[in-house]
């Protein structure tokens, strides 16, 4: 059976401190004709130029500009914009274990996988690990009810198919975050599977966009709200275009 080709969508934002160091741990994992496509928001910082000298000796690397409204935005133009069978998730700013793209593409054999995650070990800046895994550490497990009232999906462990975009994007305006979206709307369609070995080193310092820590009570209540009724306003879509 042909591998199936991959696209790597990556949103980048000021981050020239690790962006070269998961890109080389990403690409060392693409086939030719994969993709790693890098949706740029205007820095003020070297990202631009780490990530142009990186394609100029590298054909899978795809330079877009984006739109410059948050990285939700700058991962829905990523998305948007990627074209292979399978779509993986990407931050500017972890690593990428060995094996990764192998054992998740596995999982897309059975043709009714929508969305796969991975778990991951969280880091320091420099790669010490503080937590040897988030599925553990969060009690990650599948089920729409169960992911809207703690949400367990992690974008950057994620991959899922080139399918799903039709029924994901545009990301609703509502949401809290890209990934919990996802892993819903996949679960609502197919399936989903959880990997349960490690397969990224979740770096985590004081320019992060994402926290692992929660928000406020208020907070949580109002995304949990809004995530719900998003979810609500797709099932009554997916019944209409069924029926």
């Amino acid at each position: 059976m042909k591998r199936k080709s991959v696209s790597v969508a990556m949103a980048a934002y000021n981050g020239q401190q690790y962006i070269q160091q998961q890109m080389e741990s990403i690409l060392k994992q693409l086939h030719m004709d994969d993709e790693l496509l890098i949706s740029l928001d205007f820095s003020t910082d070297n990202t631009e130029y780490i990530v142009q000298k990186m394609a100029e000796k590298d054909d899978r690397i795809q330079i877009v500009h984006g739109p410059s409204l948050g990285v939700l935005k700058n991962f829905e133009n990523a998305i948007n914009l990627a074209k292979n069978e399978i779509l993986f998730l990407s931050d500017q700013d972890d690593v990428w274990l060995d094996g990764k793209v192998e054992r998740i593409l596995k999982e897309f054999e059975d043709e009714q996988v929508q969305v796969v995650m991975h778990d991951a070990a969280v880091t320091d800046e420099n790669l010490h690990i503080q937590i040897p895994s988030i599925f553990k550490e969060r009690n990650v497990k599948l089920g729409v009810k169960e992911n809207i009232l703690k949400n367990g999906y992690r974008g950057c462990c994620m991959a899922f198919r080139q399918s799903l975009k039709d029924d994901i994007l545009p990301f609703p305006k509502a949401i809290p975050m890209h990934d919990q979206w996802i892993g819903l709307v996949g679960e609502l369609t197919g399936k989903n599977v959880l990997v349960p070995e490690v397969y990224l080193l979740y770096r985590r310092h004081s320019k992060n966009e994402t926290d692992l820590k929660h928000a406020g009570i208020l907070q949580m209540l109002r995304w949990r709200k809004d995530i719900y009724t998003e979810i609500e306003k797709f099932k009554k879509k997916k019944v209409l275009k069924s029926s």
